[in-house]
């Protein structure tokens, strides 16, 4: 990053470790574990499942050390643009990367946004049921050359409306200084982990370990169902634990970013992990691991935490903690904006992105065109289905972000030994491939894979083309010298 670069409004270091961990963890939350619980149980078939969020921590962990070593060698904002440029080479092909990484991430985070968005939405149905009705749905799709059949799938919704006002809430939350988010954020994590932490408890002290271990015969032999299964729990926990890089993206606004970054990323899984393994154990220990998986194949899926509640305590129980997973909802879409909002912003001040998106407010000192651009782009995405709009996050994410960057790591050890690493990832190189070869068994192991795969190969193919288009423009690498870009 060019000196220049550095010469306007400079952001504020005022995320310590609380915040930053805290930021993690409602990204983390979110209203993922309470959606995805009864798909992992339908998907292996018994209380077996929980083998699904064993792999999925193992894989945060793994991953998490990458994330760790990147973060703290490179605290900047921006997280994965500047940890892909500076690994394949900032005035060669990681000029190249880091563009897609961006280009991607137009997609991903407003969808991950809208993740959160949508979840809230549904369990707003739980309270009023009108908001289900459909006003209109469409179904488009299109034959491309090699990539093949694209789908899409659009309806609206009374819920669809409450996706796009949880939207806007939150750009209008996240228009203030970051020293006032870090007070906000804690706030936040305080009612997400609350949620889990009442269900604990419910659940252990209301514990039958009749149902908890009611393992069906033959669970665990090898086979192709159980592979398949195993990869799909393992896909939909991978989504819920992620977020713990979360503090990576907003490095230039962290305090002792070589010591917090690490510490935020390891506490924010290991409690996590904690967490999310013990309010899984509760629930099957009161909801017979039967009724949970029919569930997973209706709406009233959703619901889960509340049907836990109404058998625990009753109706009102079951409508506090539909409130609170929410909160924990709205936590997540708050955390998500504002981490990504940093990272168009920082290619832009590199000049590998538009350059609109390098604006900081001139009074708050936040890049707020990022942040209005990202959650514009999200509202559209308000109007898919959940389930088709995680599966499109997963794919595009593991394709074009987190397999780049795990193999990245051990590239840049070779290509970079002298550069000073605050945190070194434990077992080197271990964890990093461990992360590539769970990323992979992920994409592979899933029904169905082609149709987001073909998602991402449309953003791949398009992302480069319009790099290309910009670099031959402005005479940048492949077709010239190393420039500045300018639109």
């Amino acid at each position: 990053m060019t000196s220049s670069s550095r010469s306007g409004p400079q952001l504020i270091r005022g995320v310590g470790l609380g915040s930053a961990t805290a930021l993690n963890m409602i990204e983390m939350i979110g209203v993922g574990p309470f959606i995805t619980l009864p798909l992992i149980v339908g998907a292996l078939g018994g209380p077996q499942s929980m083998l699904g969020w064993i792999l999925g921590a193992v894989f945060a962990v793994c991953d998490g050390m990458v994330w760790a070593e990147l973060g703290a060698a490179m605290p900047r904002s921006g997280g994965s643009y500047n940890y892909l440029r500076e690994i394949y080479g900032p005035d060669r092909l990681g000029r190249l990367i880091s563009f897609l990484f961006i280009w991607q991430l137009s997609f991903s985070a407003p969808m991950s946004i809208a993740t959160g968005a949508i979840g809230l939405a549904g369990y707003a149905s739980y309270f009023w049921p009108g908001l289900e009705h459909q006003f209109a749905v469409h179904n488009w799709s299109l034959r491309l050359p090699i990539v093949g059949t694209m789908q899409l799938s659009w309806l609206v919704s009374g819920a669809t409306f409450v996706a796009l006002g949880v939207v806007i809430l939150a750009v209008v939350l996240l228009y203030r200084k970051i020293t006032r988010i870090g007070w906000l954020s804690k706030v936040l994590w305080v009612g997400s982990v609350g949620t889990i932490v009442w269900i604990i408890v419910a659940g252990l002290t209301h514990f039958n370990p009749a149902l908890a271990f009611h393992i069906p015969p033959g669970a665990f032999t090898p086979s192709r169902s159980l592979f398949l299964g195993l990869g799909s729990a393992s896909l939909m926990a991978t989504y819920t634990y992620w977020g713990y890089y979360n503090v990576c993206f907003i490095g230039d606004e962290v305090e002792d970013p070589g010591k917090t970054i690490p510490r935020a990323l390891l506490l924010s899984i290991s409690l996590i992990a904690c967490l999310y393994l013990l309010m899984n154990l509760s629930v099957l220990g009161v909801i017979p691991w039967q009724e949970i998986s029919v569930s997973s194949h209706s709406n009233s899926g959703l619901y889960v935490a509340s049907i836990f509640m109404r058998k625990v305590y009753g109706p009102w129980a079951a409508a506090l903690v539909t409130a609170l997973v929410m909160w924990t909802a709205f936590a997540s879409v708050f955390s998500v904006m504002l981490s990504y909002s940093r990272v168009p912003y920082a290619a832009a001040l590199d000049g590998n992105y538009f350059r609109v998106f390098a604006r900081v407010h001139p009074q708050y000192l936040f890049p707020h065109v990022s942040l209005l651009a990202l959650g514009g782009v999200a509202l559209l995405f308000c109007f898919f289905s959940l389930a088709d709009v995680i599966a499109g996050l997963v794919v595009i994410r593991i394709m074009l972000q987190f397999l780049t960057q795990a193999i990245g790591l051990m590239v840049l050890r070779i290509r970079r030994p002298d550069l000073p690493r605050p945190f070194r990832m434990w077992l080197y190189p271990l964890p990093a491939l461990m992360a590539s070869v769970g990323f992979v068994f992920i994409l592979v192991s899933r029904t169905n894979s082609m149709k987001q795969i073909r998602y991402a190969l449309v953003i791949l193919v398009s992302g480069i083309a319009i790099y290309l288009v910009r670099s031959w423009r402005n005479r940048e690498w492949p077709f010239g010298v190393q420039g500045v870009s300018s639109n």
